[in-house]
């Protein structure tokens, strides 16, 4: 498919995060672009502001005319949206040229320097942070991100076309579309297994991946994985390495270590070891162009962060509310950790949405572990996102799994009552649903508590 002879591309789930930097993109270079959401959101709000035509209800009639002519229209979807949506299958009768979103990423990145950042966990901050350094350096990129960067306030760049950074989402085998020069995996722990079916399925599913890589491409790995490539990991033996870790004031300070150098006095501002590895990933990886270290070393200490990752909402010095998009077990694990360094021994709130009833399923004693290490727990009903109910899986269920004195299931319209109440000085919201969405109101209840 040649892109450059697509005059109007439409969006089915044009409010998606990916989706939305796909959509603005496209209006960037001059096509037409259109789309459906189910639901009105800040992201939806933002396109429209640029002048992106959304509408919200699953209408044909919605479809304005330009983008009924099949000869020069892309139609791009998210797995989200079901085939049995009406505004699907007009296009499919109609005989469109209908794309997944990772397919039509792979073919905008595939004749680029791509940088492509892949992991169950991490990509996100990781793939941010590169875009960040690389910009602050002068490198002419288009960042295709997964959220929404405090320093750009966006989830797209775009200052050129030589270079281009990409999350490489592993859900639906999507990252095989791609073709990146650079790229790195973060983590490979079990997640969707509603895709892959085990453990070994998305394992197998890495290893396709890195067959991806242009020639003479490099791989990144964090150390320990189970694939060959240039290592990085905190104070051990890896190809790039972090020592000396010290924390002042919620910064960290560290030495950095490559194969042909050595850096002292780096800084960087988001806490927890994951991010530190994020941070070490995105140098390592930004350095393939021959930039400085010591320079992108520079641009790594005014990253500001990405809404919902460890994204500080109120910061006072009795009250604290951070919201995290954290999902998956080893995730609130890596949470848990971070706010612990960086408010040790402070009672702590855990306000938790699971996401998906088969993830919910598939991993509800590693749920319920990694909640319990919280000093006191509140769970809102499964997101379901793109699921049917299972029958017996609810969030009533998983808190019957977790062995701990002070937990709850409540509703969003009891939630407020219930934070009012509670004596923690730490609260944080984490989930990948439409808690999101509660952050304002989150954030207004507990405001009224500081004194």
């Amino acid at each position: 498919m040649n892109l450059n002879k697509i005059n109007n591309v439409y969006f089915l789930g044009i409010g998606g995060i990916g989706m939305s930097a796909l959509a603005r993109y496209f209006k960037f270079i001059g096509k037409n672009v259109a789309g459906y959401d189910r639901n009105a959101t800040d992201i939806t709000d933002g396109l429209q502001a640029i002048g992106i035509d959304v509408h919200f209800e699953e209408d044909i009639e919605k479809i304005s005319e330009v983008f009924t002519n099949k000869e020069n229209t892309l139609v791009v979807y998210t797995p989200a949206v079901p085939k049995t949506h009406k505004e699907y299958v007009y296009f499919s009768e109609n005989s469109f040229t209908i794309q997944k979103r990772a397919a039509v990423l792979g073919l905008i990145t595939k004749d680029t320097y791509c940088f492509a950042v892949a992991g169950t966990h991490g990509k996100t901050t990781t793939s941010a942070i590169l875009a960040h350094i690389l910009k602050e350096t002068g490198t002419p990129i288009t960042a295709f991100l997964g959220g929404v960067s405090e320093n750009f306030n966006t989830n797209f760049i775009i200052e050129g076309n030589k270079y281009t950074v990409v999350e490489a989402d592993e859900f639906d085998r999507s990252f095989l579309h791609l073709s990146p020069t650079v790229a790195c995996i973060t983590t490979m722990d079990a997640d969707h297994l509603d895709v892959y079916g085990d453990e070994v399925g998305i394992k197998e599913a890495f290893v396709e991946f890195t067959k991806k890589l242009k020639s003479k491409g490099k791989l990144f790995v964090k150390s320990g994985l189970p694939i060959d490539g240039i290592t990085y990991g905190i104070e051990d033996k890896s190809d790039y390495t972090i020592n000396n870790i010290k924390i002042t004031d919620s910064t960290y300070h560290f030495d950095l270590k490559t194969p042909t150098e050595f850096i002292e006095g780096v800084r960087f501002n988001k806490p927890g070891k994951h991010n530190l590895l994020n941070a070490l990933a995105a140098l390592a990886m930004a350095a393939t162009i021959g930039t400085p270290l010591s320079r992108l070393a520079d641009a790594l200490s005014s990253f500001k962060g990405i809404k919902r990752r460890f994204s500080y909402q109120i910061n006072e010095k009795n009250l604290v509310y951070i919201d995290d998009y954290a999902h998956h077990p080893t995730e609130i694990d890596a949470v848990h950790e971070a706010v612990r360094s960086a408010h040790p021994n402070k009672r702590v709130t855990a306000i938790f949405q699971p996401h998906l009833f088969s993830r919910t399923k598939d991993f509800a004693p590693e749920f319920s572990k990694s909640l319990a290490c919280f000093d006191e727990i509140i769970l809102l009903d499964i997101y379901p996102a793109r699921e049917e109910p299972m029958e017996g899986v609810t969030s009533d269920w998983l808190l019957g799994m977790i062995k701990h004195p002070d937990k709850q299931k409540v509703t969003k319209e009891e939630l407020p009552e219930v934070l009012k109440k509670s004596t923690s000085q730490v609260f944080l919201s984490i989930g990948a649903g439409d808690i999101g969405q509660e952050v304002n109101s989150i954030k207004k209840t507990l405001s009224e508590k500081i004194q």
